[in-house]
Parts: C-alpha cells; structure tokens; sequence
C-alpha cells in the first residue's frame, strides 16, 4: 500500500529562507577528497548539516555522499527503483524506514551491538522497539520526533478550548481554522475526531465518515493553507485561532524565537480513541552488499547526545530527539520551546503514525471535498 503525503519538509523547503544548501550527490569539506572509504546517504536536510557530517569524516577518514531528499514517499521510490545499491544510510520518516524491511533492502540491525545506544534512549524508545520492527527485527534507530495536535496563540484563545477539535466545527471560529495543506497531516486529527481510526483497515462507512468530516471542516473555514509561513503569520496575528496538522513541527521554531505564547497541544481522547498523532524520523542501514561499517558507526554517532542535540536544534525546525542523555544539553530557553514538559503527556494521548492502510482513498477525498467546497 502506497503513502502518499505531501511532506512536512516540502512545504518547508517551498517557504524559502531556510538558508540550507542542498548538497545532492556531493561529499562534504575537504577531507571528503581524500578520504578512503566513501558512504552514501540519502536524508532530510538538517542531518546533512557541515557540523554533523564533517567531524564524522575526520575522525573516520570516510567521505559522505549526500543525497537530500523532499519527501519520504520520492525516497523510498528511488531506493526501491535500484538505488539501494548506492546508498549505506537513509534517513527518513519512520514508516518509510519500516518499510525497507519487507522492500528487502534493510540491513537489519542486531539491538545487541546497539545496546549502548539503546540505553541512552528514553524508556519510550528502547528495543525492541515496535514502530520500527519487522518480524521481530529492527530496521532502523529512531532519531527525532514530535507531535501533531492544535496550534493555538494562547493570546487569543484558550488551551481548554481545544480538549477537543470541536472548534473546527464551530460557527464561532468560522474561518479562523487555519487547515494546512500537507497531504494526509490535517486528515488525520479529523478523523479521529469523527471516531476513524485512520491507522486500521477502513471499510466503505468508515470512509464515508472521513468524509463528512472534511466536508464539514471545510465548510467551516477558507483558510486552507500549504504555505506555512503564510500559516504562521496569521497565527501570530489573531488572524488564525488555531493551526491543524502541523504541531510541534511548525511550532517550536516560533517558540525558540519568543513566541512561547504559541502552543501544540493534543486534545483529550475521544470515545476512547486517542486524538493526538506521534510522528517521528528514523534511520535505517541500506542491504548493499557492501562492508558497512562505517555506516554502523555514522548510525551510532547521529544518536549520541552530542549530535542529537545538534539535530534537534536546526535553522528550519526544532524537534524532540529519542536521547535521554541530550536533554541536559539543552539550554532552559531550548527545552521551553520543545515544550518537553508537556512531551509524555502529549505521547500517553496520541497515535503512532505509520503507514495508513487507507491513505490514498483518504487523500482522494480531501481532494475531491476540497474542489467541492
């Protein structure tokens, strides 16, 4: 089954000004130029970073290729197509990662020889851990995560309001929900908010609820918005009351720059069914026929405290990282804007994203509902 989503990460690259340099297919600093032995590394932006990468290939005299990748769907397509050949490492949201078990070209990983790493880990994160098995096998480590809820100002409105997702439906909030247009995100809070769970097999009722459910959502409200500079603009300014499916992804950035007023939060769960959604990046070893130690030992390096806390903290976005021993790297401003004090209850109340059985009808709907409206 097919998942398709127009990626966080997309919509972030299309804001601009980021000001990170994708390096597709290029070994990074000079000591990439003599290097002898070479890794190839197919990633989000943000690991690619000189700071990770560089200290890496000096210690190791090993060159990384990068290969930047803009949605995780694309990735796996390319690695899947042949290019597993050419790669050691991938980087990539966790179904994806998951899913080079079954695709046969996961280089599984023995939790034994990563028994140090695990141990760091929060106790949520340990082997075996269940998101990223396959037949009772590991096929990657995790490496940053989040959540998914409501982005309320809390200058305009109140955290209680949103123990639910009743305010989309709201006359009085009518076209002051702000729906982000990234594939399945926003699709997903909603229907569990109609009592979907959109991570099970759906039979055709249940489709028919997801769809009622948008359809409502977006008789509510004109704001659909893919751009999140655009979104996050109106939410500073009132003009937006709430932000749905973006969450701490597009959240803690703004908090790190002052706006602590703004947070994601993950409504109460509704008819026993949990309404916030985990999501979380992963990195897996490609089955290349290749040595692959050094790619061993980069897996092992992008976890450790140090470098986590680096990925955590980039120029794009701020994300949570698995590491226990990384929180205390954190600054007391770093760990206001994670909202790590919020962080396990945000976890006891939400799905795990995996891949949707469903995930295409659903996107079908959306956008058939959204040229109806």
């Amino acid at each position: 089954m097919r998942q398709t989503r127009l990626d966080r990460r997309t919509v972030l690259k299309g804001m601009g000004g980021l000001g990170l340099a994708a390096t597709g297919g290029l070994a990074l600093g000079p000591t990439a130029a003599r290097a002898t032995e070479s890794i190839g590394y197919m990633c989000w932006e943000g690991y690619n970073s000189p700071s990770i990468v560089e200290p890496f290939q000096k210690a190791h005299d090993v060159s990384i290729s990068i290969d930047l990748i803009t949605d995780s769907a694309g990735g796996f397509a390319k690695l899947a197509a042949g290019a597993s050949k050419d790669f050691d490492l991938v980087s990539s949201d966790s179904p994806w990662i998951q899913r080079m078990g079954p695709a046969g070209f996961c280089r599984f990983l023995d939790d034994a020889d990563f028994a140090e790493q695990y141990a760091e880990f929060y106790p949520q994160f340990r082997a075996p851990f269940g998101p990223l098995q396959f037949e009772g096998k590991a096929t990657g480590l995790p490496t940053r995560w989040g959540w998914v809820g409501p982005t309320v100002n809390t200058k305009f409105d109140s955290l209680d309001t949103w123990k639910s997702y009743a305010p989309v439906f709201d006359a009085a909030y009518r076209d002051k929900i702000c729906l982000l247009d990234w594939g399945d995100w926003p699709i997903m809070p909603l229907a569990l908010y109609a009592g979907v769970n959109p991570y099970e097999e759906l039979d055709q009722a249940a489709l028919d609820e997801v769809r009622k459910v948008l359809r409502a959502a977006f008789k509510n409200t004109r704001a659909i918005v893919a751009d999140l500079a655009v979104a996050q603009k109106g939410l500073i300014d009132g003009s937006f009351r709430a932000l749905i499916g973006g969450g701490t992804y597009c959240t803690s950035s703004l908090r790190l720059k002052g706006h602590d007023y703004i947070q994601s939060i993950v409504p109460e769960p509704k008819g026993g069914l949990k309404q916030g959604i985990i999501w979380m990046e992963a990195t897996g070893l490609v089955e290349n026929g290749r040595d692959g130690k050094a790619a061993a030992e980069f897996l092992k390096y992008i976890v450790s405290p140090e470098v986590a806390k680096q990925l955590a903290i980039t120029e794009a976005t701020c994300n949570l990282v698995p590491n226990a021993k990384a929180e205390a790297l954190f600054s007391d401003a770093e760990k206001t804007a994670l909202q790590m004090d919020y962080m396990w209850t945000a976890w006891d109340n939400s799905q795990f994203h995996t891949v949707a059985p469903n995930i295409d009808d659903m996107l079908a709907i959306w956008q058939e509902e959204l040229a109806a409206r």
